[in-house]
């Protein structure tokens, strides 16, 4: 059996054949995939938190990225505490672990790495220029994103494309995180690569009242 198959199963979220597959070949759990990351690590990137937890049992050590991104809490708080200069270390593929736990979700994740030290303003080192606050947007993660701004987050920092976090909020039509990003001072005038502002992402979403309130 092969890695293609367990990429193949985490993709479609088989559940059955992944077991069967983990029982046969219980390495291949620990095989880096196609896509440069751990197989756990790929399901958390397809958001399947059922793939997940079956990756969990077959494997008998995650590191603080991968634990960043399942949303394994005592996993975090061990490799602080234990390691706590690796607070803004990054992953191989380029996030921090902060990064990563807004990205997929995880409050309680977040907010320990924060009250730990971890840089709320360290973006990804991958060009993609990511930083914690975009990743929260993009999870449409109001919660995350008030500790992050509480935190001293910047809000008008531009990721690729220079998109801002006010452009993918108002993607989402979150009118909670929108306030929240205004009464933090973001700027409603910047203008992507292409010319689009927040508003014309909000318009082209079907939001029309939250671009007038944009514009």
């Amino acid at each position: 059996m092969s890695i293609e198959k367990l990429e193949e199963y985490i993709t479609t979220a088989d559940l059955s054949k992944l077991e069967t597959l983990l029982m046969q070949s219980p390495a291949l759990a620990t095989t880096q995939t196609s896509h440069g990351v751990s197989p756990l690590m790929l399901s958390c990137y397809y958001k399947k938190p059922s793939v997940t937890d079956v990756m969990l049992r077959y494997v008998n050590e995650i590191n603080l990225f991968e634990a960043s991104a399942a949303g394994k809490l005592e996993v975090v708080t061990h490799f602080v505490e234990t390691s706590p200069n690796s607070l803004d270390d990054y992953a191989p593929d380029g996030f921090t672990a902060l990064g990563l736990a807004c990205y997929f979700g995880h409050e309680a994740v977040a907010r320990y790495l924060v009250a730990s030290g971890a840089d709320v303003n360290l973006s990804s080192n991958n060009g993609f220029r990511v930083f914690p606050i975009h990743s929260a947007c993009a999870d449409n993660n109001t919660a995350i994103a008030r500790i992050l701004v509480n935190n001293g987050a910047e809000v008008n920092v531009k990721q690729q494309a220079g998109a801002t976090p006010l452009h993918t909020a108002a993607q989402h039509g979150n009118i909670d995180l929108l306030i929240l990003l205004l009464e933090h001072g973001a700027l409603t005038n910047v203008r992507m690569e292409g010319g689009k502002l927040p508003a014309d992402l909000a318009r082209e979403k079907g939001f029309e009242e939250i671009a007038e309130i944009l514009s």
